[in-house]
């Protein structure tokens, strides 16, 4: 991966940014942003850089006198200019410190998706030829596999990278199968190496966003070659010892592997409301021709708005007026499928969260719909489905990264913590961090804190014998002065007085 610094004094461009490009495609990682050309230098210092993006209108230091100053220190700097100035002397001066492209304001992705992959290609044709190591080789295949099952590599790309993987051409057809380890998840992932050994058209893989394996199987003919690798499935289903449980997907075109990568995702769902099973294959979930009720009825695009816009009304409002329409039906119960399906897609975007009581909702909602002998009941299923997904997005608009800042604070804040060691301890740049906090809980990361021992601090008083300087030391305060300050800015009072309140 090749680092990447952002820089523009205002935020959303950084963090829109951030979100809109996949830069791992590219080989690329964004490492920090900064508002102002000083502060990315401060940062260059800290965190090596390949890649500066950069604006010219900012304060403190421009960008033109940042990239002077970058390329003293980093000559092979590559820098892209974003900029809302349209101006020549702006393009001569830019195009004078040599740089990849300088786009104008609103930014047209598409150009700058076409400007980092000459970057990269540019960084890859500098940067010296060298052996992969047997772990290097692992992750890369790790990575290359899943982005192609989801749809993130282009064709020219895949073939360069499996031809360094040694991965031979890509079949006419492709299944997917993803397969879940229970205990030793070392010994389990071994074991299916042992029985796909020797097997030239699978490649075992790791995911990179959890903790399964997955198996593409490449195949000349979908019938036969689909029929062997359940074969294969099955033994290796029989050989973990109810250590592993497998979910097969459809044999479908090579370019369209990712369709079959999602059956079996859904299909994975399954084992939910049947423990005891190791084996499902995706011909178990329901087809839309079984389920053959009126179009947009029980359909997940209708749903998905919903989801999006977080309207937990708007989504009542449609379960109910798509049952009113599933009772005035010959054979209301022809639904079960189709709400049963829903069900999964509900929880397949719930799982993104990763929520730890999410496996339970759902269970026991695909258990009433499975088990369903009227509408009413499917409905109520579906209902608390609905209700649960929609109420956990509701509360996920702050990022995954804070949460975790946040939960660390409430569970080690009489610690020593900074943003650099959190940085350091979530992978993100602190100056970053810092931005990120403050703006998704409207106080910076020290006033929180602060806050936060404050409010321990308060309990331990009226409720502990313990005296001044200790209670202050257990919330995370050595230096009483300190102490004593940060309780009266967020108290009115001292310490010895708020005491004296029982």
């Amino acid at each position: 991966m090749y680092n990447v610094l952002l820089v523009d004094d205002e935020p959303f461009i950084t963090e829109g940014l951030i979100d809109a490009v996949d830069w791992s495609a590219f080989g690329l990682e964004v490492v920090g942003s900064a508002d102002n050309g000083k502060r990315a230098l401060e940062l260059l210092r800290q965190v090596p850089v390949d890649v500066l993006i950069t604006d010219i209108s900012m304060p403190v230091m421009d960008g033109l006198a940042l990239i002077r100053q970058a390329r003293e220190r980093i000559p092979a700097l590559k820098v892209i200019i974003l900029s809302g100035y349209n101006e020549f002397d702006y393009l001569k001066e830019g195009m004078r410190l040599g740089i990849e492209n300088y786009l104008l304001k609103p930014v047209n992705f598409e150009e700058l998706r076409s400007t980092l992959g000459a970057t990269a290609d540019k960084l890859n044709a500098a940067r010296p030829e060298r052996a992969f190591g047997e772990d290097e080789i692992g992750i890369l295949r790790d990575n290359v596999m899943k982005r192609w099952l989801t749809g993130r590599i282009g064709p020219a790309e895949l073939a360069e990278r499996l031809a360094l993987l040694g991965i031979g051409a890509m079949k006419p057809y492709s299944a997917a199968a993803i397969i879940r380890f229970s205990g030793d998840e070392g010994k389990a992932y071994e074991e299916t190496a042992r029985v796909l050994a020797g097997e030239e058209d699978v490649v075992l893989f790791r995911d990179t966003e959890g903790d399964d394996a997955i198996a593409a199987f490449g195949m000349d003919d979908p019938e036969l070659g689909r029929k062997l690798a359940e074969k294969k499935l099955l033994a290796l289903a029989e050989a973990g010892e109810g250590r592993i449980r497998i979910a097969l997907g459809g044999a479908k075109p090579t370019a369209a592997a990712g369709e079959s990568y999602e059956q079996a995702r859904r299909a994975l769902q399954l084992f939910l409301i049947a423990p005891d099973r190791r084996y499902i294959d995706c011909d178990a979930l329901p087809s839309a021709s079984a389920i053959s009720l009126p179009e947009g009825v029980l359909e997940w695009d209708a749903f998905a708005r919903d989801f999006v816009a977080k309207d937990k009304p708007e989504l009542l409002r449609r379960i109910g007026a798509d049952f009113a329409v599933i009772r005035a039906t010959a054979d209301p119960m022809r639904a079960k499928g189709a709400a049963v399906e829903l069900i999964i897609r509900m929880k397949l975007e719930t799982d993104k969260l990763n929520r730890p009581d999410a496996a339970e909702a759902y269970r026991s909602a695909l258990d009433l719909a499975v088990g369903a002998e009227s509408p009413g009941e499917l409905e109520e299923a579906v209902t608390a489905a609905a209700t649960y997904s929609v109420d956990s997005f509701a509360g996920e608009d702050m990022s995954p990264v804070v949460k975790q800042v946040l939960r660390h604070i409430q569970e080690h804040y009489a610690e020593p913590m900074t943003l650099k060691s959190l940085g350091q301890m979530y992978h993100i740049h602190p100056n970053y961090l810092g931005q990120l906090f403050h703006k998704q809980t409207g106080e910076t990361f020290a006033d929180y804190i602060n806050k936060y021992r404050i409010g321990k601090a308060k309990e331990l008083l009226l409720e502990s014998p313990l005296k001044v300087n200790e209670i202050a030391r257990q919330v995370g305060y050595w230096e009483i002065g300190y102490f004593y300050k940060q309780f009266k800015k967020h108290v009115g009072i001292v310490p010895s007085e708020y005491k004296g309140l029982l």
